[in-house]
Order: C-alpha cells, then sequence, then structure tokens
C-alpha cells in the first residue's frame, strides 16, 4: 500500500460502525479461536478510549476476507448494562487488527469491553476513562515496564504487574525482538522458530509470539496501556532513517515493523498523521501528551524516530556500543538532537504549559525509552545510545525543565534492563547543581542486562546522583500519584526463567510534593 492508501484505510477501520453491504463476510466457521491473541486498550481520555484486538484465522479464504467484529461495554463483566455496542471491520490490510475509538463516556470511570465474531467472544477486558480535565483525583497508580524478549525469560512480572491493579500501564519500548533464537538454547527460558524479523510478516508473526502469551494477555485486559517505542520494534540500535543494511532496503523493513506496530498497539488512527510535512506513508507520531485531570500530565515520547546517527559509529556496525568521550569529537556537537527538534519544541512547551498553571498539573511526567541521568565510567568510555551520546540534547531538556519550573517533574525510563533511581540535576556533569526532578529507570520484564552487578555497583559509586542502580533483577515499576507525593516501588520477579515464580519488592522511594528528588521510604 501507499502512504495515502494506508492512511485512508486505518482511519476508516478506527471510525466505521461496520462494514458496507459489498465487504460484508458471513460469520465463518472457525477452526481456531479467533481471539487468541487477546484484547487491549489504551490512551483513556476523559470521554473515551480505544479498543484493540487482532484475528487469529486459519483457514485461507477467511485470511484474505474482510470481518465484521462486535463489540460491546458495559458497566460490568456480566454485560448486563451494556453502555455502547457497535461494529467494526477487521481487514487483512491491517493484519485483521481492530481499533475502536470510543467516545461519549463517562469521565474518571472504569467499564468492562468484549468482542465477538461469530460464535466466538473474547476475553472480558477492563478498562477506564481519565478523570474530568478540571477533577482532581485522589489517587492514580501507573504501572512501567519494557524490554520482554521472549527467549530470556517468563512473562510472570505481567502477571504480578496485573495483581497490582494499575489504573494505566505506561511501556516504554521494546514490546518485541527480532532476532531469531540463538543457536545455542541451552542457557534460554524458552525458544522459538522465528527467522530474523525483515517483512511485514516477520514483525506480525513476532507480535503474536509475544501476544501469545496469557499473562501478557492478563496485563493487557487489566486496564488501559500508553505505549511507546524503541529500537527492537525494528532492528537494534536503529537511528530515524539509517540502520543496517542500505537505505532502501532498511526504509522498506522499519516501514513494515512500523506498520505491524500499529496494527498491534491499542493507538488511535490521529497517530499516523505528522506534525508537519512528510511524504513517507509508513510515519508514525508516536510521542503525544496524556492528562489524567489535574493530578498528572504524561508526555510520552519518541527517541527513535528522529534522533542523529549515535557518535562515531560507523556505517556497517551492527550496533552503537561505546567510544572514549576524549576521542570522539561528535559527541560535543550541539547540533546532534536525540527526540527531533519538532518534538523538542513540542515538549519544551508542555513543560511551559505545566509550569504556567501549577494548580492544574501537578506532577508533569516525562515518560521516555532509556536512562536520562548521566552514567560517568570510572574507565572514561561513553556509551551512546542513551541519553550520554547525545549530551546537547540532554542539555537543552534540563535548561527546559529548568526554565519553566513545572509544578513537580518525574522521569521515567526502561531500555537498559536495570533499575536506576536518580536525582536529576540542572547541570548534568556538575553534582552540585540544584536538583529540578527526578529519575525512575525501570529494569526489563525478561531481557537480561548483559553487565555484572560489580561494575554497575562501581558506576554508582562514582555518581553521586544515583540512589540505587541493579542489573541483576526482572521487573516493573509501581508509582502511586496523589497530589501530595508520588511513591515508587520496584518489584522484582524472583526467578525470570519460571512462569509461576513470586514477586519481591526491591526498593521503594518517595517523591514529596514541590520537593525535586526521590527520597528512600
Amino acid at each position: 500500500m501507499d502512504r495515502r492508501a494506508f492512511l485512508q484505510l486505518a482511519a476508516y477501520a478506527a471510525a466505521a460502525t461496520a462494514l458496507p453491504r459489498w465487504a460484508w463476510s458471513n460469520a465463518p466457521s472457525l477452526s481456531t479461536h479467533p481471539f487468541a491473541l487477546g484484547v487491549a486498550s489504551g490512551d483513556p481520555a476523559p470521554d473515551g478510549v480505544v479498543l484493540w484486538t487482532r484475528l487469529v484465522l486459519a483457514d485461507a479464504a477467511q485470511l484474505q476476507a474482510a470481518h465484521t467484529v462486535r463489540w460491546e461495554v458495559a458497566h460490568d463483566a456480566r454485560f448486563a448494562k451494556i453502555v455502547q455496542k457497535g461494529e467494526a471491520p477487521a481487514l487483512p490490510q491491517l493484519g485483521h487488527s481492530v481499533h475502536v475509538e470510543l467516545r461519549g463516556l463517562a469521565p474518571g470511570r472504569w467499564y468492562h469491553y468484549r468482542f465477538m465474531l461469530g460464535d466466538a467472544v473474547s476475553t472480558v477486558g477492563r478498562t477506564r476513562t481519565a478523570p474530568a480535565a478540571g477533577d482532581l483525583p485522589g489517587a492514580l497508580r501507573v504501572a512501567f515496564a519494557s524490554c520482554q524478549r521472549w527467549e530470556h525469560g517468563h512473562y510472570a512480572a505481567w502477571r504480578h504487574l496485573a495483581a497490582d491493579q494499575p489504573d494505566l500501564v505506561l511501556f516504554l519500548g521494546d514490546y518485541i525482538y527480532e532476532y531469531a533464537t540463538p543457536k545455542n538454547a541451552s542457557d534460554l527460558a524458552r525458544t522459538h522458530s522465528l527467522k530474523l524479523a525483515t517483512t511485514l510478516a516477520d514483525y506480525r508473526d513476532r507480535y503474536a509470539l509475544h501476544k501469545s502469551d496469557p499473562a501478557l494477555q492478563a496485563a493487557h485486559a487489566t486496564c488501559p496501556w500508553a505505549v511507546t517505542w524503541d529500537d527492537h520494534e525494528v532492528q537494534n540500535d536503529y537511528a530515524a532513517g539509517a540502520g543496517r543494511g542500505d537505505t532502501p532496503h532498511f526504509l522498506a523493513m522499519r516501514g513494515a515493523a512500523w506498520q505491524a506496530f500499529y496494527e498491534n498497539m491499542p493507538l488511535r488512527a490521529t497517530s499516523l498523521a505528522r506534525p508537519f510535512p512528510d511524504t513517507r506513508w509508513d510515519a508514525l507520531q508516536v510521542y503525544r501528551c496524556l492528562r489524567w485531570g489535574r493530578l498528572a500530565h504524561l508526555h510520552v515520547l519518541d527517541a527513535r524516530q528522529y534522533r542523529t546517527w549515535q557518535a562515531c559509529r560507523t556505517p556497517e556496525s551492527a550496533s552503537a556500543g561505546a567510544v572514549r568521550g576524549g576521542g570522539c569529537a561528535e559527541l560535543a556537537d550541539p547540533a546532534r538532537t536525540f527526540l527531533g527538534a519538532a518534538q523538542e519544541q513540542w515538549l519544551d512547551a508542555g513543560l511551559a504549559s505545566d509550569a504556567a498553571t501549577p494548580n492544574d498539573t501537578r506532577w508533569s511526567v516525562v515518560a521516555q525509552q532509556t536512562l536520562f541521568s548521566p552514567r560517568h565510567y570510572p574507565s572514561g568510555t561513553v556509551t551512546t545510545d542513551n541519553w550520554d551520546g547525545y549530551p546537547a540534547a540532554r542539555a537543552r531538556l534540563l535548561q527546559s525543565v529548568a526554565r519553566h519550573a513545572p509544578r513537580n517533574t518525574v522521569l521515567l525510563g526502561g531500555d537498559i534492563h536495570q533499575n536506576y533511581v536518580c536525582r536529576v540535576h540542572a547541570d548534568a556533569d556538575r553534582p552540585d547543581s540544584p536538583v529540578i526532578a527526578s529519575e525512575f529507570c525501570g529494569t526489563s520484564i525478561s531481557s537480561r542486562s548483559g553487565t555484572t552487578q560489580d561494575k554497575v555497583d562501581a558506576v554508582a559509586r562514582h555518581n553521586p546522583h544515583v540512589l540505587l542502580a541493579r542489573c541483576d533483577l526482572r521487573g516493573y515499576g509501581i508509582a502511586d500519584i496523589t497530589p501530595e507525593r508520588w511513591t515508587t516501588t520496584l518489584r522484582t520477579v524472583d526467578d525470570p526463567m519460571r512462569a509461576d515464580s513470586g514477586v519481591s519488592t526491591l526498593a521503594k522511594f518517595v517523591v514529596q510534593d514541590g520537593r525535586a528528588g526521590p527520597v528512600a521510604a
């Protein structure tokens, strides 16, 4: 499909209440459960939310056909009090995914939803709307998570996260991994038979693999999610329009990966619009804002689509790696960007708006992909695929926070498969500069960290702004947010190699309203 056709199809599918008569298919005789990938919801607003599912069809004729999926939203799990119902198309051009954009719901309340095709009925999902714009809710529970490589561990973390009953899940990237199973599988929790993902079919299969996990399905069905991406949704360490392989081949692969991401996530069709002119059909606007009444304003960022190529990385290198700070002049180039100029300006305007109305924005949340605070290594090396590799871009964001001074700023991140808790200073290289924000970077759901705790301890000793650093545990974070305080609880599974693993609390930190910087609870 060209860009125009893809946008038209996606917008139509999100808005339509039923397929046109010429596209009707009879209720199929199903040989498989069509809702085997579960259900999900996302991006809650005061009057609505996005509902998602994707059909699993085994028959060749069914795979080629469009299908009409029925949906219902109710106040109760038994659907005795139905609030809304309708029909939505599941089109083969969009991988038989379904995106229903609900409107007209009441603010600040929970709902139940389900899908139906023929006699088949999906799992019941639970979702909720955001509070009304002028409301100041007494509490918000946000879970944040990232990085769930299939082979590295089971998804017990998702089972425990669902039991913690969050209001919202922030997923911060690496929902899938593009790799094939390593040849040496002796130390893996589980394997799969999929090849390295390069085509639309490959990426669709990879999402189907991950979504087949019952614990992940349970987490999706528990509450709405807000998702963003990182590199493994496409290719390890890619940057904007560049990756491994020749440019036309890489761009075609990236377009396929981005389409599969849209198909498999509870995103609005407006994510297909661009904030500035662009001729690429496959562009997605993943950065966006979500408001939770006057309690929280969530700025969800995209740190992949617009970034400059990693400093001193050769075109043929398989990953970004690390460099010696003094031996890579590119690091200091002020023109290099992590978010892109348009997104930087958008975030700056959002923080300025938060600061202008401190009573209407208690907590400004910057939800992004990776560790924001610096890691000054004793060896003097600099990792180039995170904010350390883009010091001028980090300085601009710090200046934005310091200049506008929102009431409370908290950064959330993932990517590095380690738990970090940090004080965020106005000058990243001066630990005596004022603390202007708090940071919680979560570990992975299952992906290994690739380092040792001894090395991480050495880094922490070298960086006084680091309050906690652990690389040996997998899990997720819970943020309990009230008007008076933010409490982060770091939850870690006992054994990621076991699907039935228990869970423990690693640490708990509190940020008081009006007082930047986490404090151990």
